[in-house]
């Protein structure tokens, strides 16, 4: 009877109660990773540019803050942000938003995001071809009008495969949210595999929902680095 009580819990775990548990917690981790790349990569286009200066002043703190933050393991730095938030904000008034483990997740998440796309787009800044800044300052644009309209456009083009890395890789990397408590995918998966006693089936199939997510990412970026990139593509001969 023991083969039949595993078919059943196997066929069990694909029900319309478990499909949803797991529903809900793609869209916990499409939310929290959505938020935490957004806002790290508004953040990362000021400190690149910081980290791309000669003043001492400004590159030294980001170069500091980059290398605790790509030199450390993510989970450390939630585990630091979510009980450190617990012991150190309990008696103040951002204790009711910091009390929810998706905000100390998400300001971990947006951290880490925020110090590789910071490397990302510093490598991409420094690779600007000169003759493009040569000729902006022959128009006579301005430090501000060239990092805008010439360095960051140009330099985000050449920082977009690797920053499609860094999106899978944060994407991959949220799994780690559940050790504080929030139920994204990974979660999900252990939610019904704690239930049901199937774990091949339980993380296989969230294995294949984050292939799916992957592939879409990586389908997306191709799509968008055709259009940015199409003007250094041959031109079609007669």
């Amino acid at each position: 009877m023991e083969w039949l009580e595993q078919i059943l819990a196997s066929n069990a775990i694909f029900n319309l109660e478990t499909l949803s548990h797991y529903g809900a917690g793609l869209i916990l981790t499409v939310k929290l990773v959505s938020v935490a790349l957004l806002i790290g990569l508004i953040l990362s286009f000021p400190l690149a540019l910081m980290r791309c200066s000669d003043n001492p002043f400004l590159s030294k703190p980001v170069w500091v803050f980059t290398y605790i933050f790509r030199g450390t393991p993510l989970i450390v730095q939630l585990y630091i942000i979510y009980y450190g938030s617990s012991f150190t904000l309990q008696d103040t008034i951002v204790w009711p938003i910091f009390k929810e483990a998706f905000y100390p997740a998400l300001i971990a998440f947006v951290l880490n995001t925020a110090a590789y796309t910071t490397e990302i787009l510093r490598g991409a800044i420094m690779a600007t071809p000169r003759g493009e800044i040569e000729a902006a300052k022959a128009y006579g644009m301005s430090w501000w009008k060239r990092t805008i309209r010439i360095v960051i456009p140009s330099a985000f083009r050449r920082a977009l495969p690797a920053y499609s890395n860094e999106v899978i890789f944060m994407l991959h990397a949220s799994s780690v949210s559940f050790t504080v408590t929030l139920v994204d995918l990974t979660g999900a998966a252990y939610d019904i595999y704690s239930r049901y006693y199937a774990p091949f089936e339980a993380f296989i199939f969230v294995a294949c929902i984050y292939l799916t997510c992957t592939f879409s990412i990586i389908y997306g970026f191709k799509r968008l680095e055709n259009r940015l990139m199409a003007h250094l593509k041959p031109a079609p001969s007669n």
